[in-house]
């Protein structure tokens, strides 16, 4: 097993295949790399991909404190930093993980080659960020997040993936779960917020994939500047259609890849 520690002595679990430039993979709330499992197998063939369990999730520790998207994306450099020092990473973000490559993006450019966006959530409108918060602030924080994931699949949605997510989401420590929510969506720093983030992404530089499960959801993408190498695309199979949907999603990203930063 591989582990990195970051400078406050969290342990990141994390797995390192293949040859080439570097490829850094971060997954979703309450979720860890393995969401990736679709995806690692064609991206070694061409790429070093590293799949990092962030912080309290996965097999990685779980420390007291902040899990803001600053502070996960944090890690993420000093990750980058020791295992590929020198050279720019491709950044695959889901979900959660498509806010913290973001922040990553515009705290450390130097480190950040290209983003591949799937689904990432810092489009929610306070109206749904409240809601949420609300339902999180209870007695059984992980119980009432195995709920919330019900709004992300589509009818034809495999049960087996909804059990195995369940079980993750439940196995996830409360603490992880309302923290990295809180980070991601209270107060000023929020940047998971639609009115916070269309401010904060704008100083994102590196030429960015972005993949949607529903074209409404595109709306703040499609409003920010885009240079000639950002993409916007719509996969329909749920809020994880790398999974559902995984031979058209890698399609598309390795297809942009290869256009793009071959």
């Amino acid at each position: 097993m591989s582990y990195h520690e970051v400078p406050d002595g969290t342990r990141l679990f994390y797995t390192d295949a293949g040859q080439g430039r570097p490829v850094l993979m971060l997954h979703g709330w309450t979720c860890d790399g393995s969401d990736w499992s679709w995806q690692a197998p064609e991206l070694e063939r061409r790429y070093r991909v590293l799949i990092v369990d962030q912080r309290g999730h996965g097999h990685s520790g779980a420390p007291r404190g902040s899990y803001r998207p600053q502070v996960l994306a944090d890690d993420a450099a000093a990750f980058l930093q020791a295992v590929a020092p020198g050279q720019a990473a491709v950044v695959f973000g889901h979900s959660m993980g498509g806010i913290v490559a973001s922040a990553l993006a515009v705290r450390h450019p130097e480190l950040v080659a290209g983003l591949v966006l799937v689904d990432p959530k810092y489009n929610a409108s306070d109206e749904l960020v409240e809601r949420t918060l609300d339902a999180i602030r209870g007695p059984s924080p992980a119980v009432a997040a195995a709920a919330i994931f019900g709004s992300f699949y589509t009818p034809d949605t495999p049960e087996f993936l909804k059990a195995w997510h369940r079980r993750r989401v439940l196995a996830t420590p409360d603490h992880v779960v309302t923290g990295s929510l809180l980070g991601m969506y209270e107060g000023d720093e929020g940047i998971g917020r639609a009115c916070i983030a269309q401010d904060y992404l704008r100083q994102r530089t590196a030429p960015r994939l972005a993949v949607y499960a529903a074209e409404p959801a595109t709306w703040l993408e499609r409003a920010l500047p885009r240079g000639e190498a950002d993409e916007i695309h719509v996969v329909p199979g749920g809020h994880f259609m790398h999974q559902q949907l995984a031979g058209q999603f890698n399609a598309l990203a390795l297809s942009w890849l290869d256009k793009w930063l071959p």
